[in-house]
């Protein structure tokens, strides 16, 4: 049988071992994970580069908020990540639309506990960045953060706040609840970005 390589078992009454076989000389190599280019943004303070170095399994010790832009290659399962968080600063944030270019998806990190005042200005941000052109039509997450925190909102009210629904009508979007505590629900919360970035979410909205 070496070398030989059927699609279909050879005969139906040698059962699993003809299965056994089949998948012997027949695996080849995976097909490569797709690659998605995406633009990470949230103010300062957020928790863009803690959740990020989370999947990314890196040490979170000693880390500071981003100044100008970084890049992390995250993978998974069923694609590879390549992210490219921008800082949050005031004097940063004005720079933002200098590098949406390229990018596939966007995520936006939200601090759920944040002061009325932070809470208006990240809505500002958001809807200033999923208005523009680059960004306008592209799949979005929004990570609503710190859930861990006495004083997170929730997601209702989130979505409310942010003005949600009619700033995303038509564009497939996702709000997930996260907090740096929990590892497991940020990875839920990107593969399922993944999804729609291969389209095989049906549904526009996911909460």
């Amino acid at each position: 049988i070496k070398g030989f390589c059927s699609p279909l078992p050879i005969d139906c009454r040698f059962g699993r071992y003809t299965t056994t076989i089949y998948s012997l000389c027949c695996k080849g190599s995976p097909p490569p994970r797709p690659e998605y280019d995406i633009v990470c943004i949230g103010l300062t303070g957020s928790g863009k580069t803690t959740l990020l170095s989370q999947l990314c399994s890196e040490s979170q010790d000693n880390i500071v908020p981003t100044t100008g832009f970084s890049i992390k290659v995250v993978p998974f399962q069923s694609a590879i990540l390549n992210v490219k968080e921008l800082g949050g600063a005031a004097n940063i944030r004005k720079y933002w639309s200098r590098y949406y270019q390229g990018s596939q998806g966007v995520i936006f990190v939200l601090d759920s506990a944040s002061s009325e005042e932070d809470l208006e200005t990240a809505r500002n941000e958001l809807h200033s960045a999923l208005q523009h052109p680059q960004l306008c039509t592209l799949p979005f997450l929004v990570l609503a953060n710190h859930q861990d925190k006495p004083a997170a909102r929730s997601l209702q009210e989130i979505k409310k706040y942010l003005e949600l629904e009619p700033l995303a009508r038509g564009k497939r979007w996702i709000l997930q609840p996260t907090s740096l505590e929990d590892t497991e629900s940020v990875r839920d919360s990107f593969t399922m970005l993944i999804n729609l970035l291969d389209d095989r979410e049906l549904e526009p909205v996911q909460i």
